[in-house]
């Protein structure tokens, strides 16, 4: 079946579609000031959800064609479900956030299917991985439209695996109690199989196809191959709920690294981001031989899970993927407070110990999701730490000499 007909079968309209900021039943506040992180963009009184320019931009996506689309959003004269956020469209049409950035990422996949030049090809389906990507962020539960873009985004992933200069496999791995999850092996050109690999543990709101220029301009380079798995309830995770046990799958996926031949698993480490960033440090306490290194960025491994001020200064939107990733969205507030206690690594007695396993963290000073006192934590329960601070402007080159620097380290210590 072409991608062209998958689309229109999956966004055939049927009924009245829930309205993305209408899943998680918790009490909302418009924030009265502008919230700005490097990770996770900029939220304002105008939206509910955080606007990634940055990591957009850097993933591929044109600044101007982004633009093109917000204003489509913001422009719509259609019903919200808030008249005070521009994302909030109800229904599969004009305006409504999803419909409009998968209607962006069909154009790039038209671009494609008419392409005969494979290079070109390979860009072009990349391209609608992304803008699919952004069409189902931020990936809450019960957001079927949102389900159908992700089907779509995985669906272009492999499509430009196809053409892409690098190797790309799609490993399946079986999990005990469950069903099967699938990953993305990225290899490079330099050095030959079995290669040093980089586990990816993203953020809550990610997906592995926003992983590939990590892999193509910071790994690859240094002979490093990345490995990337859906965080669980998310992608080709999605039968999986987010449990206290945050590292599970990855673990799971840890321990079967040996019969991949493309892998030397002697020589494996993992990179964590954000939510991310619990489940590569929880895994540094309980694989430790399994693992060379364990890199963090922007780490949520206990302030936010234990701090109730913290929790109000935060935006929304990622309190609700957090209550969606916990099966909680119609919980209270103080129901969930209670439960993100659990997952503070703290809490569970593993953070302030000594760990063996060599950590890096970085941060962004002045952060609302992640302050220092965090990756200070991680560094410092290390017998083998580094702190990085991270320089807020040019927020683009910071991120990109951090990224330098991180894979660097974890290049050394897999050597």
């Amino acid at each position: 079946m072409s991608q062209a007909n998958l689309s229109e079968i999956l966004f055939k309209p049927r009924f009245k579609h829930p309205e993305t900021s209408t899943l998680v039943k918790r009490a909302h506040h418009h924030p009265a000031l502008t919230t700005e992180s490097a990770l996770e963009g900029q939220a304002t009184h105008h939206w509910y959800r955080m606007i990634n320019r940055l990591m957009w931009i850097w993933r591929g996506v044109d600044a101007l064609e982004m633009q093109e689309v917000l204003a489509r959003i913001a422009a719509s004269p259609a019903e919200r479900t808030d008249e005070a956020l521009l994302d909030t469209v109800v229904g599969y049409r004009n305006g409504n956030w999803i419909y409009e950035w998968s209607h962006q990422a069909m154009l790039w996949q038209q671009k494609a299917l008419e392409s005969t030049d494979p290079a070109a090809r390979g860009e072009y389906w990349l391209m609608a991985a992304n803008l699919y990507s952004i069409a189902a962020y931020p990936h809450l539960k019960g957001d079927e439209l949102a389900d159908q873009a992700e089907v779509l985004s995985n669906r272009a992933y492999e499509e430009a695996s196809q053409h892409l200069p690098y190797q790309l496999k799609e490993l399946e791995f079986p999990i005990p109690g469950g069903a099967p999850i699938s990953g993305f092996l990225h290899m490079p050109h330099e050095g030959k199989a079995p290669y040093p690999t980089v586990l990816i543990c993203g953020g809550l709101d990610m997906m592995q196809s926003d992983h590939y220029r990590l892999f193509r301009d910071y790994f690859a380079p240094r002979g490093m191959a990345m490995l990337t798995i859906d965080m669980p309830s998310i992608g080709f995770s999605s039968r999986w709920k987010l449990t206290q046990d945050t590292s599970f799958l990855h673990q799971q996926v840890l321990a079967q690294l040996g019969n991949v031949p493309w892998v030397d698993h002697t020589r494996v480490s993992l990179l964590g981001f954000r939510f991310g960033a619990n489940v590569a440090v929880r895994l540094a306490y309980l694989e430790p031989r399994r693992l060379r290194a364990v890199a963090c960025l922007g780490p949520i491994v206990h302030n936010l899970m234990c701090n109730s001020a913290a929790q109000e200064a935060v935006p929304d939107m990622y309190m609700d993927v957090l209550a969606s990733r916990l099966g909680m969205s119609t919980a209270s507030d103080a129901a969930l407070r209670v439960e993100l206690n659990r997952y503070s690594l703290k809490t569970q007695g593993l953070l302030g110990r000594r760990c063996p396993t060599p950590m890096f963290s970085g941060y962004w000073p002045n952060e609302p999701f992640s302050p220092k006192e965090e990756s200070r934590l991680i560094v410092s329960s290390s017998s083998d730490g580094k702190l990085l601070e991270i320089g807020k402007k040019p927020v683009y080159r910071g991120f990109h000499q951090a990224m330098e620097e991180m894979s660097s380290w974890l290049k050394g210590k897999m050597r």
